[in-house]
């Protein structure tokens, strides 16, 4: 009988892939951008090498990107410059993710371009 160490670190870079591609399900299905990522970090951070890092780099992305969302929709008052925000908003939270997904296939770090450091 075999004794499995259930603490032990794997490297999985296809679950570090697909954790910053189901930030792209707010535009398949309208919701879920935040909640699926936040679950799988959560649930394996702590047994997947590098899912802290990818983690906390797409939590904040996300609380980033609706932070930016927030701001933009007042700003539509202010000579459309929102509707600019809203429009450079949708194009980098589809963008972004998928680079960052890539570069987690390769096991390279997040990159954080635009992101707000909430959780550190």
């Amino acid at each position: 009988m075999e004794v499995i160490d259930q603490k032990a670190v794997r490297t999985d870079n296809t679950l570090l892939a697909i954790t910053h591609l189901t930030q792209l399900l707010g535009y398949a299905i309208g919701f879920g951008s935040l909640i699926v990522p936040l679950i799988i970090w959560l649930s394996s951070k702590d047994r997947v090498e590098g899912m802290n890092e990818h983690g906390k780099a797409i939590i904040n992305f996300q609380i980033s990107l609706i932070l930016y969302i927030i701001i933009s929709i007042p700003a539509i008052l202010l000579l459309g410059l929102g509707i600019l925000g809203l429009i450079g908003v949708g194009i980098i939270g589809f963008i972004l993710p998928i680079v960052n997904a890539v570069k987690a296939a390769n096991g390279e770090s997040p990159s954080h371009f635009m992101t707000i450091r909430f959780i550190s």
